[in-house]
């Protein structure tokens, strides 16, 4: 018996949402082998969680609602140094940037029955970019916190993560951003480690995606020049405007 499965039997009744837990499990794990290590879920009990965490926790059932909240918080800039703080931290300074935003999501939303599942970017301009991934109904999708705004999430539309991947390309590409590779990962492969609510900076974290074996995206010289092209044009007309122009835009979150 698998660490998710183990959990299942010994569950409490009720979820933090208030549904049935036998509910809930089935409409998250009914498309997935229960034997990938992949979907691995093994979330803390409620017991774990400050009173104001687990009102958050209940205010934000599903990815789309975690989405929305991460765009009102904050970008995290760093001005005092390189961070990278925790679920709990991230709630005390109110501010995440991208990774701190994917393990905010993953905290959150495992307590509603999603796997947490990170989706890594490479970039040659080692500018990398970290994910929240998520399936419904067979379908993948994304939660993410960008200064970009093409970088944020993605509608559970796409049928494999190399698909969802794929989306990122066209407006990943700036000034010296292109995507070269991507991995997904699942966060208790870290094991012991307190991913969750460690009052220091994760750099473990951080390390094991930068160590995780990527996979590469190909891409032809002549397409990443064609959105260069563009992108340099569209920002030497509108310097201080976002660049939204990509024609995918209804996709996403």
């Amino acid at each position: 018996m698998g660490v998710f499965d183990s959990w299942v039997q010994n569950a409490d009744v009720r979820s933090p949402t208030g549904k049935s837990c036998r509910h809930v499990f089935h409409s998250a794990i009914q498309n997935r082998p229960m034997s990938s290590k992949l979907f691995e879920l093994n979330p803390p009990p409620r017991s774990a969680f400050l009173p104001n965490e687990i009102a958050l926790i209940q205010s934000l059932p599903t990815p789309y609602r975690v989405q929305r909240w991460l765009r009102s918080l904050p970008y995290n800039r760093e001005v005092g140094g390189e961070t990278l703080r925790s679920f709990r931290e991230v709630l005390r300074h109110k501010a995440a940037h991208c990774l701190e935003a994917a393990l905010v999501a993953a905290v959150i939303l495992e307590q509603h029955y999603h796997p947490p599942l990170l989706l890594s970017f490479e970039s040659v301009d080692k500018l990398d970019h970290v994910l929240f991934v998520f399936r419904r109904n067979g379908r993948w999708g994304s939660v993410a916190r960008s200064r970009d705004e093409g970088l944020h999430g993605r509608r559970p539309i796409f049928r494999n993560v190399r698909h969802l991947a794929l989306s990122y390309f066209d407006p990943y590409v700036d000034l010296t951003g292109r995507i070269t590779a991507y991995a997904v990962v699942n966060l208790n492969w870290l094991g012991q480690y307190d991913w969750r609510f460690s009052p220091r900076n994760m750099w473990k974290v951080e390390k094991y995606l930068l160590d995780y074996p990527h996979k590469p995206i190909h891409s032809s010289e002549s397409r990443y020049e064609r959105l260069l092209k563009k992108y340099r044009e569209f920002k030497s007309r509108y310097p201080e405007r976002p660049a939204v122009y990509h024609s995918k835009r209804h996709l996403w979150w």
